[in-house]
């Protein structure tokens, strides 16, 4: 069991068995699929209880099919005054358990408010966190340090007593996805903000050499005007042949695409952490950001510390970790870019060459590293 040191002094456990459950996550959509493992060991402790989400609705499609899920909550897009308190007049007391996963005000009210009991996340901030203690009854304090975002998700189960499940659930859905012959790549190119994104040399060096070792490559994306355009762009410069899939596919059938797939190329964005979940071979290209905290949680992984270290290239299980360098060694520096901003470029990622990602991902195949999913 988790030990926190960061916890309410000499808080026990709370003896209870929920029968209604609501988690809340109302970040990123990378943050949802991480926070599955929590979900399951909800499930694995309380076999008989109904667990709800409360999520933004764009994530909605991370969690499709998740068999330990009841019901999901989504919320559309950033609530005013009235409709957040709609939200909170919905909720109230229809839970015997609620979860925040998050230490802001929103998802600490919403917890406070639809929870009979009621744990969470609350700031390493005592001005900013003493209404929060008052209102849960139970929290933790949140800490960027402790380790990766699964492990801090996981240190919830302190609060419950409960025995922690470190495995992702990647979303599941009975619908086709295209029938493609094997073997296939899929490279997801375009990360959300541009101080993450790779250039666009390394792509088109990196499809040449995946079509000369026999490989169809696969081109995924969001549907997003700026990202489909960025992406045919780069189409008409390859040399290869590639079947660009960007916008035509739900989270749950690119799941089933990527799980079928024997590599998976992408940088740090939410579809790396869902090519990770599914077992297949995930080569992940970090720049600036830590990879000790947010590195994709490799497939099979169950340790009580982080995956990866804060720098330096790895591979752990099906997860192959290219960091970028830079001759400051700055990294990780945890900052959007060389200018600060999400449009800024990142120098480490700009000097992350072609030749280095073949090279690691030529060594890989040729040591037969086989993913958990084949």
């Amino acid at each position: 069991m988790l030990i926190s040191q960061r916890s309410m002094p000499n808080q026990k456990p709370l003896n209870i068995q929920p029968k209604r459950i609501l988690v809340i996550t109302l970040r990123y959509l990378g943050d949802t699929l991480l926070v599955t493992p929590l979900i399951s060991s909800l499930k694995q402790a309380y076999p008989g209880a109904e667990i709800d989400v409360l999520l933004p609705a764009s994530n909605a499609g991370m969690l499709e099919g998740n068999p330990d899920i009841h019901r999901l909550l989504p919320v559309t897009g950033k609530l005013g005054g009235l409709a957040f308190g709609k939200l909170l007049f919905s909720l109230f007391r229809r839970y015997d358990l609620a979860i925040s996963t998050q230490a802001g005000d929103r998802p600490t009210l919403c917890a406070a408010i639809a929870g009979k009991t009621s744990i969470g996340f609350v700031p390493d901030d005592a001005a900013k966190a003493w209404w929060k203690k008052v209102l849960l009854k139970r929290w933790l304090v949140f800490s960027a340090d402790y380790g990766h975002a699964v492990l801090e998700n996981l240190r919830l189960c302190e609060l419950l007593g409960i025995a922690p499940w470190y495995r992702l659930t990647p979303p599941r859905s009975s619908s086709p996805i295209p029938a493609l012959a094997d073997p296939y790549a899929v490279l997801h190119i375009m990360p959300q903000w541009r101080y993450k994104q790779w250039h666009a040399e390394g792509w088109r060096e990196l499809v040449a050499f995946l079509d000369r070792q026999g490989f169809k490559v696969v081109l995924t994306g969001s549907g997003n005007p700026g990202e489909l355009e960025a992406l045919r762009e780069l189409q008409q410069q390859l040399s290869a042949e590639v079947f660009n899939l960007a916008g035509q596919l739900s989270l749950a059938q690119l799941s089933a695409l990527i799980g079928k797939a024997t590599l998976f190329v992408g940088p740090d964005t939410g579809i790396t952490h869902l090519a990770a979940a599914t077992g297949t071979l995930t080569f992940a290209l970090f720049g600036p950001t830590d990879p000790n905290r947010w590195a994709p949680w490799p497939y099979g992984y169950s340790e009580n510390k982080a995956p990866f270290a804060a720098c330096g290239s790895r591979q752990v299980n099906n997860v192959y970790l290219i960091q970028g360098q830079t001759e400051q060694n700055c990294l990780p520096c945890q900052l959007e870019g060389c200018d600060r901003h999400r449009n800024s470029h990142s120098a480490c990622l700009d000097q992350l060459s072609s030749a280095r990602v073949i090279d690691v991902i030529a060594q890989t195949l040729q040591a037969g590293q086989p993913s958990a999913s084949h």
